[in-house]
């Protein structure tokens, strides 16, 4: 299956979490059948971490999909090539955070607010 981000957001601006929600729940709907799926960025011009943290960093939570099953069933095409790291981001927070969820809260609230 290819998804292509742009028919679905409507836009070339991959920026906000409702669109990134969207694109979640079609990768989900896919993987929960073993379908492997293509996302292809092409067209879209502005893209931020949010919108990847909704739709992809969603993808690890609960341990719903493995990184190998992911390796395995998703790729991403026609992506700019300043945008290529912010998938490295994303996939590392969303590991750590799914990981070990209250203390990443904890600690971010510290970070934010200081410790007690």
């Amino acid at each position: 299956m290819q998804l292509r981000i742009i028919d679905i957001i409507k836009t070339n601006f991959a920026v906000t979490t409702d669109d990134g929600d969207r694109i979640f729940d079609l990768l989900d709907q896919n993987f929960s059948k073993k379908n492997p799926v293509i996302l292809d960025f092409e067209g879209i011009t502005l893209m931020t971490t949010a919108f990847l943290n909704s739709s992809i960093g969603q993808l690890y939570s609960n341990n719903k999909y493995s990184s190998e099953f992911l390796n395995s069933n998703l790729k991403i095409v026609n992506v700019q090539e300043q945008d290529r790291s912010l998938f490295a981001i994303v996939v590392k927070r969303a590991k750590e955070y799914f990981a070990d969820r209250q203390g990443f809260e904890r600690n971010t609230s510290d970070s934010i607010y200081g410790s007690d």
